[in-house]
């Protein structure tokens, strides 16, 4: 297996783990509390990585980090559970396929990466495939959700273009600023989930189970991986593994919940999962050909973790 391939099957880990979200979510949580959920997911990951990692951020970095926390973490969550509240799964997850294209705009805005052909008609067709997996007819539209919806795809993308302008400071591992940004991130939540949900419910050892997976293998694995991945690949090409999680929530939802998978909806997974493949055609980065030395090696549309329940109206990331 060439050093690229192995990059890009660590780094697909990260969404497949995503795609876990909504079952873990609806059979091991306690409902309506998403705000709680995405900050037990980020604060307690991220307070573990730094007591790991014994590594605080220095300089211009407090702000960069306060940056891509926000983007990628604090302001992610909230607005994708927005969407999710106010839409049905399956179009909160085709308005958070468009991250794709999102990212080939803010490449090209901020990194200089001159949009191709390839890179746009593999982002349509990503988008196109995952709609054909989660959307049904008649779903209805809702302008706030809608907004909510596209703006975190937004968020996360420009996290994505972030995260790959400003790299991570010398003698820094992925590890560590993993850990930085899931702290920032759940620090941003705090506040916010306490305003609009109160105080944490009661908790059972169930609820338990369901949050240290989701903090620990669902968010400090699978964000170190990504990040770790946003390195060594292309923006689009990371951006163009976020399919894998729709795929894999379908594939949960027909194997542990009994959801149907139609030919539209294979099809849609064959469709989707062959525009992340080409997506990954390319030749070799310079971050590929010659790494960062790692304090860890280990097995998030996109840049998009879109968890979604093929026959319900919620959606998780």
């Amino acid at each position: 297996m060439s050093r690229k391939a192995a990059v890009v099957a660590l780094t697909a880990l990260a969404p497949i783990s995503w795609g876990s979200t909504y079952f873990v979510t609806t059979e091991f949580l306690p409902p309506d509390r998403p705000l709680f959920t995405g900050l037990m997911r980020a604060l307690p990951a991220g307070l573990l990585l730094l007591a790991l990692t014994r590594k605080l951020p220095q300089g211009a970095w407090w702000w960069k980090l306060a940056v891509l926390g926000a983007l990628n973490i604090g302001a992610f969550f909230p607005l994708l559970f927005l969407a999710a509240y106010r839409l049905p799964g399956g179009v909160a997850a085709v308005v958070g396929s468009v991250g794709p294209l999102f990212v080939v705009g803010l490449a090209a805005l901020f990194l200089g990466d001159k949009p191709t052909v390839k890179s746009l008609l593999t982002a349509v067709a990503a988008a196109f495939g995952v709609s054909l997996v989660v959307l049904k007819a008649g779903a209805a539209l809702d302008l706030v959700g809608v907004i909510a919806g596209l703006l975190s795809a937004l968020s996360m993308s420009a996290g994505v273009v972030f995260t790959k302008r400003w790299g991570r400071p010398e003698g820094v591992g992925a590890l560590a600023l993993t850990g930085w940004q899931l702290t920032a991130g759940g620090l941003v939540i705090l506040p916010v989930a306490f305003l609009i949900e109160g105080a944490p419910p009661a908790l059972t050892g169930t609820h338990l189970a369901g949050y240290a997976y989701l903090a620990f293998g669902n968010t400090a694995i699978s964000y170190f991986l990504w990040f770790r991945g946003i390195e060594r690949l292309s923006a689009s090409s990371a951006t163009l593994l976020g399919p894998l999680s729709p795929i894999t929530a379908a594939i949960i939802g027909w194997a542990a919940l009994g959801q149907a998978l139609g030919p539209v909806q294979l099809l849609g997974m064959v469709i989707a999962f062959g525009a992340t493949l080409v997506g990954q055609l390319g030749p070799r980065t310079p971050k590929e050909a010659a790494p960062q030395a790692e304090t860890f090696s280990s097995a998030e549309g996109s840049g998009q973790e879109v968890s979604m329940d093929l026959e319900s109206s919620a959606v998780r990331r």
